[in-house]
């Protein structure tokens, strides 16, 4: 997941919060950081997004692949 992906996917998962959970919300899976300072840390996109699924509770149906602009093919 590319930072540009995981933008995507905070902002259509949590709207209007995103910035919010962005900034406040302290995940204890990446060390007690918010988001925006695992992001700051050099933590992967796709591990922050993943920590913030699981800190909301975000069904695991939403979690993968969220913020793509179309899916990868293989």
């Amino acid at each position: 997941m590319r930072r540009s992906e995981f933008e995507r996917a905070v902002a259509a998962e949590f709207g209007p919060r995103a910035g919010a959970l962005m900034a406040d919300l302290v995940l204890p899976s990446l060390g007690d950081r918010t988001a925006r300072q695992a992001m700051d840390a050099g933590i992967p996109p796709r591990e922050i997004w993943l920590a913030l699924c699981e800190e909301t509770d975000v069904p695991a149906e939403r979690r993968y692949g969220a913020g793509r602009m179309e899916p990868r093919r293989r």
